[in-house]
């Protein structure tokens, strides 16, 4: 009886090293792994004086693949990205680009003007410029201080 109790407070033990021995058995596999169904790219928005600037990181996606869209002051930035790799007597070690779906949505200030966006895609980079509003655009106005 004595020995039934040893076994059961080695337990937890033995089920974490096995549990360990399979992290590292799958680390070091070479299996291709399926690339992710989905993405998000990374993005940077900023603002100047007369625009609101989105600029999206898409590296390798044909520029028909993508899609902009805007609904209610929401700007959707959606498309996919294709990787055709023959596989057909290859055995890779390491697949990490990423393929698939992407959307991105951000909500704009209502101070821009949706009707006049402008896009382009160069070297990857999807730059999106919204201008603002006339009334809108920053005026330095000097204030005279009085006595």
């Amino acid at each position: 009886m004595l020995l039934g109790r040893r076994e059961d407070i080695f337990r937890p033990f033995r089920e974490l090293q096995r549990e360990i021995d399979r992290l590292f058995d799958d680390f070091f596999r070479t299996e291709v792994r399926p690339a992710k169904e989905f993405f998000a790219p990374e993005m940077d928005v900023y603002e100047t004086d007369d625009e609101v600037v989105i600029e999206v990181e898409i590296p390798g996606i044909d520029r028909k693949d993508v899609k902009i869209t805007v609904e209610e002051n929401i700007l959707k930035i959606s498309g996919e990205k294709k990787l055709e790799r023959e596989q057909k007597g290859k055995n890779y070690y390491y697949v990490e680009r990423s393929a698939g779906k992407f959307e991105r949505a951000i909500r704009l200030p209502d101070y821009v003007d949706v009707e006049k966006i402008k896009a382009e895609y160069k070297n990857g980079v999807l730059t999106i410029r919204v201008p603002k509003k006339e009334e809108r655009k920053k005026k330095v106005i000097e204030v005279e201080v009085q006595e």
